[in-house]
C-alpha cells in the first residue's frame, strides 16, 4: 500500500485517492483463517498501518453467502465473510464493530497496535490488541491447519495510560475477542464440528458471540492520570470505553 501510494505521488495525478478493496488474510473462501480468532487482530493490525496511505480499505465480505464456485454447505468452512450462514458474528465483525465504536478524535499514541480516541461527550476509548501470526509448518496448508482448535499463548500485559482525564463517575466497558472469548469457530469444534446446527445450537453460538462487554464497572476518577493494565494473549483484541456519567 505504501508502495501504491507513492507510485501515485510520483505520477502526472499524484492527488488521486487511493482504495483498496476485496482484501483479507486469504484469496480463497475456504480458508479457516477466516472464521479463527486470529482474523480479529489481523484487520486490526492492517488497518492500522495502513491508514496513512490509503483513503478506503473494503473488507471482503460480509457474509459467507458467496456465489462463486457454488455455495459451500457447511455453517463454518473458512468463509470470506464477517457473518456465517446463520449470521453468527465471526471474531472479524468485531474488529470492525471494536473501530466503529472509537470516537471522532484520534489522542497521542506511539504505539502501532492500539488507537485511542475521545468523543464530544468526555469519553475515551482505547483499542488494543496483539498481532501474533501463527503459520503453518511447512508441508502443511492452511485448509488444514486453521481447520483445527489452535490455542493462544499469553503474551504479557498492555499498560494503558490516559494522561489529564477529567475528574468525574465513568462506566468502564470492556469488550474483548479473542481464544474462546466471541469465539463461535472453536466453540462450533466443541460441538463436533457438525454439518449443519440446530436452531438450539446456532442460538447457543450467536449468543456467545454478541460481543457484550466481559467487564462493567462504574469507576471514580479524581482527576489526572488514568491507568489500566490489561492481561493479553496472543492474537486478543481489547477495547476499553469510559463513558463519562
Amino acid at each position: 500500500m505504501v508502495h501504491s501510494r507513492e507510485l501515485i505521488r510520483k505520477s502526472a495525478m499524484p492527488d488521486l485517492p487511493l482504495h483498496f478493496t476485496e482484501w483479507s488474510s486469504a484469496y480463497t473462501p475456504t480458508d479457516y483463517m477466516h472464521d479463527q480468532y486470529h482474523q480479529a487482530a489481523f484487520i486490526l493490525d492492517k488497518v492500522k498501518g495502513a491508514q496513512e496511505s490509503v483513503d478506503s480499505m473494503s473488507y471482503w465480505v460480509f457474509t459467507d453467502i458467496f456465489e462463486e464456485n457454488g455455495p459451500r454447505m457447511t455453517p463454518f468452512h473458512g468463509g470470506f465473510g464477517l457473518l456465517n450462514y446463520q449470521g453468527i458474528r465471526k471474531p472479524a465483525y468485531l474488529a470492525f464493530q471494536f473501530m466503529n465504536r472509537l470516537g471522532p478524535e484520534e489522542l497521542v499514541d506511539p504505539d502501532d497496535s492500539s488507537w485511542v480516541c475521545r468523543d464530544s461527550k468526555g469519553g475515551v476509548q482505547a483499542l488494543i490488541w496483539n498481532y501474533t501470526p501463527i503459520a503453518p509448518p511447512e508441508g502443511v496448508n492452511d485448509q488444514v491447519f486453521y481447520k483445527q482448535e489452535r490455542p493462544a499463548r499469553p503474551a504479557g500485559s498492555a499498560s494503558l495510560r490516559i494522561q489529564d482525564l477529567p475528574g468525574g463517575s465513568y462506566l468502564l466497558q470492556l469488550y474483548q475477542t479473542g481464544y474462546r472469548v466471541n469465539d463461535p469457530y472453536t466453540m462450533y469444534l466443541d460441538m463436533g464440528a457438525p454439518d449443519q446446527l440446530t436452531r438450539a445450537q446456532a442460538d447457543l453460538l450467536r449468543g456467545a458471540a454478541d460481543g457484550a462487554p466481559v467487564e462493567q464497572l462504574v469507576v471514580k476518577h479524581p482527576g489526572g492520570l488514568f491507568t489500566r493494565d490489561i492481561q493479553l494473549r496472543e492474537n486478543d483484541a481489547v477495547l476499553v470505553m469510559l463513558q463519562k456519567l
